[in-house]
């Protein structure tokens, strides 16, 4: 039988195991139930679509951990029960076609409250749905987005309590994975910024203090999530700012994070600052997640313009990353898994139900 290329030979981590290394990045649909972030038969079908596509793991959008860390009212909450028992239905179908489920835990800070994409990129107002939202400091993210109200310590409290609630939630209505997003210019990346965090208490300033409500969040987080369970942080590796969050920083947080316990970096960039100043190519935030993994010896996941086969077993075979991330290329091949093998020559079974195809 023909050995298995590195893309579809299975990895365990701690007590869960993936059959390919093929991973569903985290992409907000903007459609949730209105108010409520909730998901609906959008989701069912949308994610259930790409575990039957032959993912080997699919980590679910953004849902906050309370309603005003929403990136637009309709963007996914996870801060019930309720929302455990919505999401449970569409990922017990995602589990039951072989693919592990995560969750990505998220606030999004200076950028709650506004338009979906297709709608624009301004604030709404209260009337309309929206919130005043909250950040390290009273520095708006653009002209357009409303200003923030700067988190009060005994604030910051309550929102780590929300980060641990919400992923013991996780664990209880079944998800294989949990991963924290402090990328993108969100609320825990606007605290390691500089460029955003103007604060000067503990939480502001030095590197140790624009670290600390990450590592609190951490924390509060792997005391409740279980041992034989992932947990994976996702990060920008840069601001591409002068100034800003860089790759060393990256680097001295990634060992930082290992050492608590994390076991996987998935490595993205950018997203905090209008300023910056991004070449987009293909594989382009590879560079990041190879450097990050030889520097700080921790698994990384790779993400940004992976669109076929032959590219993804190239990062996995020069040691780039452990995991393949894909986005936009799943959003226009849910099947991608399955193309992929054929692309690589390596058989795998899709569902029964197509052999005949």
């Amino acid at each position: 039988m023909k050995r298995a290329p590195l893309l579809f030979t299975p990895i365990t981590m701690k007590g869960v195991t993936l059959k390919n290394r093929i991973v569903v990045s985290p992409m907000c649909q903007y459609s949730c139930n209105a108010m409520d972030g909730m998901p609906n038969e959008w989701h069912y079908v949308h994610y259930g679509s790409r575990a039957v596509g032959g993912a080997g793991l699919i980590i679910v959008e953004a849902s906050a951990v309370t309603s005003d860390g929403r990136i637009s009212p309709q963007d996914s909450g996870y801060w019930s029960d309720a929302h455990g028992e919505a999401w449970q239905k569409v990922t017990k179908f995602m589990q039951n076609q072989g693919s592990r489920v995560g969750i990505q835990l998220a606030h999004a800070g200076r950028k709650a409250s506004t338009q979906r994409p297709w709608e624009g990129h301004n604030g709404v107002p209260d009337d309309e749905g929206g919130w005043e939202p909250v950040a390290p400091s009273s520095v708006s993210f653009s002209d357009n987005y409303r200003k923030p109200k700067e988190i009060s310590e005994q604030d910051i409290k309550k929102y780590i309590q929300a980060f641990k609630e919400s992923t013991k939630r996780s664990d209880n209505y079944g998800f294989d994975l949990v991963e924290l997003h402090a990328a993108h210019g969100y609320l825990i990346h606007q605290f390691l910024s500089p460029l955003s965090n103007k604060r000067t208490d503990k939480y502001g300033g030095s590197f140790e203090n624009r670290t600390r409500l990450l590592l609190e969040i951490v924390d509060e987080m792997l005391s409740v999530w279980p041992s034989d369970k992932p947990f994976w942080v996702r990060i920008s590796a840069t601001d591409y700012v002068e100034g800003g969050w860089d790759l060393d920083q990256s680097v001295q947080l990634s060992k930082i994070l290992k050492q608590r316990g994390v076991d996987v970096i998935d490595t993205s960039s950018g997203g905090l600052d209008l300023k910056q100043k991004i070449t987009p190519g293909p594989g382009y935030q590879v560079p990041f997640s190879e450097h990050i993994r030889k520097e700080s010896e921790i698994a990384t996941c790779a993400v940004g313009l992976i669109t076929n086969a032959k590219q993804a077993e190239e990062i996995l075979q020069k040691g780039q990353a452990d995991f393949v991330a894909l986005a936009r290329q799943i959003l226009r091949d849910p099947y991608f898994a399955l193309n992929a093998a054929k692309e690589l020559d390596y058989k795998i079974e899709g569902p029964i139900q197509y052999h005949r195809a």
